[in-house]
């Protein structure tokens, strides 16, 4: 067969031709035995464009190439064989060599065609690109292949996807890349391709959610992401993560991992954003335009970075500043139209999840302050666990947490020991789960956890009472959760200092360790919430994100 010099040409006057390897080009695997190589080689030649015109020429030529390498490649091909033989280089060996070449030409070839720094007005060839990244396709997860493939994720060009194959963007979603190519690349892929994004944050939910993590294990896991460090070096990356915590805070409101993964996240941002010089760092106000501007700073501002004297009125101010909020939401519930004190009061509390080291900050000086009363820094930690209006219970659910603040502080007077059933009976019934109000039981717990650290109680006391209640409330995992968050932020100061609280915590978390040990194992509660929410949200949430450039993107945030 003669090549006639085009696909068209070729389909045009061999229509079977066309016909029989148009529809064989559907297969992905093709191979030929000895007798029909020959011929299939030629079919391919008389098929092939030496200079293609047209969007069908050239899918012909991609597909070609990739035919022709596989049965150029064929461990039986005779060809291949006498080859090998002659080299004296065993098969495997034999093929990582022509394996290690090929990347070298490719780099090569993309280091040719690519614009050099000084003319970065200039486009790379389109061509070469697509040709290169339908060839490493297959090779994605290749760690030979890793500087082929770093260099097409981080060419020069202002659109990420205009010249890369199809079936390279969507194996690039669907492949591990971790292994095989370096952090610029992996951050690359991150800033231009949503579903990877996504995928990278649902993993960090994930992992603390299946693994139980302490919180010191999970910030070194969140560290080592590189996912706070791209963030604070894209703005608009570090905006489309928050939404997407959004959108699992709204659909689990009181799983305590995703609060804890939120929390974390925030601190490991906060820290790569200091470490930036501040001409190439955005303002604070850039990576979190839609919460009010009087409350970042000083919800942002770390309790180790002011005096403890302070810290009271610190919180009597932020509270105060809360309560505007929530009252300015309340006179607007009447009005249908209206959704600006929902929207206000949703971004106040997602920063405040954000930086919730305040909350346990104003736990502690509840239960070590000695003026009363101590309404305001009840309300605060009200607000922190249930803070929408919902089914009109937020004055229903400070009257509960005043009630239970009032028998922790009777049982932490009682001179009878050991405490009678009924006397913690109350407080059992409180962290009972109530459906309209699944945040209450929370809120009673973390108030019994602070007292049972900061309260002036012999140990073995507070450790009674910690373990009546929380056994007979069922809320081990939970429990567990408050314990390690509390001796985090005490490690870095965010806490009283005192060596008995260091004690306390520890004994606290032995007792828990120890009565999970005589349990079933099961999962938690809020793990099943979380995966339903997970779930929920790779499956509706999705399409409605978008990654623009930092100068244009706006984020649209449901209200609650």
């Amino acid at each position: 067969m003669v090549s006639i010099g085009s696909t068209a040409e070729t389909m045009k006057e061999l229509p079977c031709l066309g016909q029989i390897l148009g529809r064989l080009c559907w297969n992905p695997y093709v191979t030929v035995g000895d007798t029909n190589r020959g011929l299939l080689l030629q079919c391919l030649l008389g098929l092939y464009s030496e200079n293609p015109s047209n969007a069908l020429e050239r899918k012909a030529n991609q597909w070609i190439r990739k035919v022709l390498c596989r049965l150029a490649t064929e461990d039986d091909d005779p060809a291949a064989q006498i080859l090998m033989k002659s080299t004296g280089v065993p098969p495997k060996e034999y093929h990582l060599r022509v394996l290690k070449k090929m990347v070298k030409q490719h780099q090569e070839n993309i280091e040719k065609t690519c614009c050099s720094k000084k003319s970065i007005d200039q486009r790379c060839s389109c061509d070469v690109i697509l040709t290169t990244s339908e060839v490493f396709v297959p090779l994605l997860d290749c760690p030979e292949a890793s500087p082929v493939i770093c260099s097409l994720l981080q060419r020069p060009g202002t659109s990420f996807t205009d010249a890369l194959s199809e079936d390279f963007l969507d194996a690039l979603n669907s492949t591990d890349l971790r292994l095989a190519v370096d952090e610029t690349a992996l951050v690359s892929v991150w800033y231009h391709s949503l579903p990877r994004l996504e995928e990278a944050v649902l993993d960090l939910l994930e992992f603390a959610t299946s693994t139980g993590s302490a919180p010191q294990n999970l910030e070194q896991h969140i560290s080592k992401t590189q996912l706070p460090k791209a963030c604070a070096h894209h703005c608009s990356m570090f905006l489309v993560v928050n939404d997407i915590f959004r959108s699992i805070l709204k659909q689990a409101e009181g799983n305590l991992a995703v609060h804890s993964v939120i929390q974390t996240f925030t601190r490991c941002f906060l820290k790569e954003l200091e470490e930036l010089q501040p001409r190439t760092a955005a303002s604070l106000k850039a990576f979190f335009p839609q919460s009010p501007t009087s409350l970042l700073v000083p919800l942002l501002t770390l309790p180790s970075e002011m005096p403890q004297e302070a810290w009271k009125n610190h919180l009597e101010w932020l509270t105060a500043s809360l309560q505007r909020l929530a009252e300015q939401e309340e006179e607007e519930e009447g009005d249908s139209q209206s959704s600006r004190g929902h929207h206000n009061v949703f971004e106040t509390w997602f920063l405040l999840v954000q930086c919730s080291h305040w909350v346990q900050v104003a736990g502690e000086l509840l239960v070590t302050s000695e003026a009363e009363p101590c309404s305001n820094l009840l309300w605060l930690m009200t607000f922190y666990y249930h803070p929408t209006n919902r089914w009109h219970c937020r004055a229903a659910l400070l009257e509960e947490a005043k009630e239970a603040w009032r028998h922790l502080r009777t049982l932490s007077s009682a001179s009878v020991r050991p405490l009678p059933t009924d006397h913690l009976q109350p407080l059992i019934t409180l962290l009972s789960l109530k459906p309209q109000r699944p945040s209450a039981p929370l809120l009673t717990l973390s108030l019994m956890v602070y007292c049972a650290i900061f309260c002036q109680l012999p140990h073995s006391q507070s450790v009674e009472i910690f373990q009546t209640v929380v056994h007979a409330a069922g809320l081990l995992h939970e429990a567990a959760c408050v314990l390690n968050s509390l001796q985090h932020r005490l490690n870095e100061g965010s806490c009283s200092s005192r060596d008995t609280v260091h004690v306390r915590i520890k004994k606290l978390q032995s007792t828990v360790t120890h009565m999970q040990a005589g349990v079933n194992p099961h999962t938690p509660h809020n793990r099943d919430q979380w995966e339903l929410c997970c779930r929920g949200y790779r499956r509706d949430q999705r399409p409605a994100l978008s990654l623009p450039q930092p100068s244009s993107f706006i984020i649209c945030c449901e209200h609650t």
